[in-house]
């Protein structure tokens, strides 16, 4: 990362890490979650050879994807159960408060990372939110941060599943690849997590 980008991003992720704090205070298991999406999404990008721009725009947005979950209410963002489809419809909203949370900063390359946050839920083949994106209309940033996301998500106790074994959660991203996610990006993922601390246990 040239001085310029690392400066940047360092100044930005500094200004808003207050944030994550607060999240923690308000749901500590998203904050330890996007302490670990952080840690796998700048793996994977340094792993593809991002280039050093994206890769401190991955640095914030990874970690504050979720950030907009401290806009939504209690009853939902706590409930220990699934969503009913008006609840789903309103957790959805987190990804657009994140990307309004992060803009607000006003900070340079704060608008790039916000627009990551905002499309980090896009699906490759244009089923996701919130707007419909797909393939490399995605940013790349969001597609490394989904495959990431997901993986966390299946690899811990929620109060509503169990957390899967490794070789459990792979299966499941391999028959989401291409429908949710970028099949390149999925390759070396795949190399990636084998040798990651992150690796979920199981065989």
């Amino acid at each position: 990362m040239n001085p310029s980008d690392e400066n940047i991003y360092h100044a930005l992720f500094t200004y808003t890490k207050a944030l994550s704090v607060a999240l923690g205070y308000r749901d500590l298991l998203t904050s330890l979650h996007s302490q670990r999406v952080h840690d796998l999404a700048m793996a994977l990008g340094r792993h593809c050879g991002l280039a050093a721009a994206d890769l401190g725009a991955l640095k914030v947005s990874a970690s504050f994807h979720d950030i907009g979950k401290i806009g939504i209410p209690d009853r939902i963002l706590l409930k220990p159960a699934q969503f009913d489809d008006g609840e789903w419809d309103t957790m959805k909203l987190h990804a657009e408060i994140g990307e309004k949370i992060i803009a607000a900063t006003e900070m340079e390359g704060a608008q790039r990372a916000a627009k990551v946050i905002r499309h980090h839920h896009e699906h490759f083949d244009g089923s996701g939110y919130p707007d419909r994106l797909a393939g490399e209309a995605i940013p790349i940033c969001a597609r490394i941060i989904g495959i990431v996301d997901s993986y966390d998500a299946m690899a811990v106790v929620r109060a509503y599943h169990s957390a899967r074994p490794h070789r459990a959660i792979m299966e499941i991203l391999d028959a989401e690849t291409g429908i949710k996610h970028d099949p390149q990006l999925m390759q070396a993922f795949k190399t990636l997590i084998e040798q990651s601390p992150l690796r979920a246990a199981g065989a």
